[in-house]
């Protein structure tokens, strides 16, 4: 097609149907908004006076601008009105009868060079197409909710579809400001593909009642950077579409990772779909309100069961790499005495150098003054012997990820630590009661995860064994709220919160790439545009390293038994070619070397 598509209609003005006729509006192409819902017309119209009714107020838009935008939307409630249209956009219900309906009576109204767009995230668009008169000008134009604010179209052809329409929306979407991604016709495309199997996960952890719908979320807000935990994600997007999407992938992979968790399916044929409902995971002051009001399912704060936490005020911190560095920084900023042992004296005081380096570049941008730093410096006492800490009152350990080594030193903390000393491990995949079971007091042994870097990210996972006694669990919430970390609670079982939800999905994005069904760049740039995160699952997978993303697939495919979960052999060829990512300055991209 060689003329821009000028006059676009869209079909179905729900919150997705109006955000879609707002960015068509903005960017200077006539909107026809059809529904058969008078009151869904209204609140298009009226969404999109007040949204630039904003823009004025923030000097984005003029009042004539805003005039012009306006005099651009109209909305009918005949199929009909779009005639004239150069594209038509479908955003109905997501039922095949529904948009097949909407097709076929398109198909005796538009032009015979018109494009008619479905915007199915979970649907097939082939079969859509092969309903259609002309099979060649059907096509998925998939947005993403909110349509003005993300920047992720995906056009998804079919093995029908002609290039020149392929070639008309993908122009659209650019002149849109938006970024188009080509992918093929399959049950959620890329974004949503990789998006909707961890939504799943989350919400069968939480029907298992593993960890809160608070810390579920918390933990992958802060432990990952995630704009929205994945449970309030589901009640944005709607349990009962999330259902169907599920439904939807598991037809076609029959992966039982995308088996929709039999919660999705009570809460909606209770009628707890989400935001619009006002009530899903979490309940709501209104129906579409954004406001989370407390109800019968909300935990009390953690505690430790109500158990008075024991006096911590030296710690003492094990290992002299990044991570244990980073985690005796945060003691000794937060006021407790630290002692930092490696296995020599110069490994530890090479560790409080690169802990002085680090407060040093604080002082410099102005985040901490040279009086802080140097108090903080005076808290941290280097030593080359684990006797160092017979006065400490929790121990942390920060060594390699190895089971071995981490239940030799916990022997070793056994016969140094004064009793009732709290004895925490860091590990973020290995069993917390194997190192418990290297000591004479499993009860005082428990997990708090830190994240990396240990300064800068809030979050850290709190794992009691079935052995760790209350007041440890109280002690080690209480010492992470002092030290300014956010806690969350989980038991102890493979990969925690984090890492049970976040590794399944990068396994899936690898899985992506081997099936060639979409580029490294795409994948990458659909999650972040599409889905808000903040890196890519492959620019991720970098800069974790590939040998321990594989290694923590490994632990979940051998905890969980899931076929699903099994490490995607592209990976394992990387990791056994030396591809590790940006340590090595080649993993799933190349790097330049230092």
């Amino acid at each position: 097609m060689d003329t821009p598509l000028s006059t676009i209609a869209v079909v179905g003005l729900g919150t997705m149907g109006a955000g879609i006729a707002e960015v068509l509006a903005r960017a200077g192409r006539e909107v026809v908004g059809i529904d058969v819902s008078e009151a869904a017309a209204r609140r298009a119209a009226a969404a999109l006076a007040a949204s630039t009714a904003r823009s004025v107020a923030r000097g984005r838009l003029t009042e004539e601008e805003r005039r012009d935008v306006l005099a651009r939307f109209r909305t009918f409630s005949d199929l009909r009105a779009a005639a004239d249209a150069d594209l038509v956009i479908e955003v109905v219900p997501e039922s095949y009868e529904v948009k097949q309906r909407v097709v076929r009576a398109l198909d005796g109204i538009v032009r015979p060079d018109a494009i008619i767009a479905t915007g199915t995230n979970a649907l097939s668009v082939t079969r859509l197409a092969a309903d259609s008169a002309r099979p060649e000008r059907v096509l998925g134009l998939h947005f993403f909710n909110p349509a003005p604010a993300m920047k992720l179209v995906e056009v998804v052809s079919s093995v029908l579809t002609a290039p020149q329409a392929v070639a008309a929306v993908t122009d659209l979407a650019h002149a849109l400001g938006k970024e188009p991604v080509a992918v093929g016709d399959r049950p959620g495309f890329v974004a949503d593909g990789l998006l909707f199997g961890y939504l799943n996960q989350a919400a069968a952890m939480y029907e298992s009642k593993y960890a809160s719908r608070e810390d579920i979320d918390a933990a992958m807000r802060l432990g990952c950077g995630l704009p929205m935990g994945p449970l309030a994600l589901l009640d944005l997007i709607g349990v009962d579409t999330a259902r169907t999407v599920l439904e939807a992938m598991y037809a076609e992979s029959r992966d039982r990772l995308h088996a929709p968790a039999p919660i999705l399916k009570q809460l909606a044929e209770a009628g707890l779909t989400g935001r619009k409902a006002g009530r899903g995971f979490y309940t709501y002051e209104a129906p579409d309100s954004a406001a989370v009001v407390p109800d019968a399912l909300t935990p009390e704060p953690g505690g430790g069961g109500g158990a008075e936490p024991r006096e911590v005020r030296a710690v003492g911190v094990a290992g002299s790499g990044t991570m244990a560095s980073g985690i005796a920084e945060v003691f000794a900023k937060a006021g407790y005495d630290v002692v930092l042992v490696a296995r020599s004296p110069e490994k530890a005081d090479a560790a409080k150098a690169r802990i002085a380096a680090s407060l040093a570049r604080s002082v410099a941008k102005g985040r901490l003054t040279s009086e802080a730093r140097d108090a903080t410096l005076a808290r941290i006492s280097p030593a080359g012997s684990l006797d160092a800490f017979a006065g400490v009152d929790l121990a942390v350990e920060a060594v390699a990820e190895d089971l071995e080594v981490k239940r030799q030193l916990f022997t070793a903390l056994d016969e140094v630590c004064k009793p009732g000393a709290v004895l925490a491990t860091t590990t973020s995949s290995l069993p917390v009661v194997a190192c418990a079971r290297a000591t004479s007091r499993p009860q005082d042994v428990i997990g708090m995860h830190f994240f990396n870097p240990a300064p800068a990210m809030k979050l850290v996972e709190v794992v009691r064994t079935v052995l760790t006694a209350d007041d440890v669990h109280a002690t080690v919430r209480a010492v992470t709220g002092r030290i300014r970390k956010h806690p969350v609670d989980c038991g102890d079982r493979a990969g925690f919160i984090v890492n049970a939800l976040l590794f399944p999905y990068l396994n899936n994005a690898v899985k992506m790439v081997q099936e060639h069904y979409a580029t490294l760049d795409d994948i990458d740039a659909a999650m972040k545009l599409g889905g808000g995160y903040p890196m890519g699952p492959f620019e991720l997978l970098d800069v974790v390293g590939l040998d321990v993303s594989l290694a923590i697939e490994r632990v979940l495919h051998e905890e969980f038994r899931e076929p699903g979960l099994a490490p995607a052999p592209l990976l394992e060829h990387l990791v056994a070619a030396g591809c590790l990512g940006r340590k090595t300055g080649r993993g799933f991209r190349e790097y330049a070397r230092r």
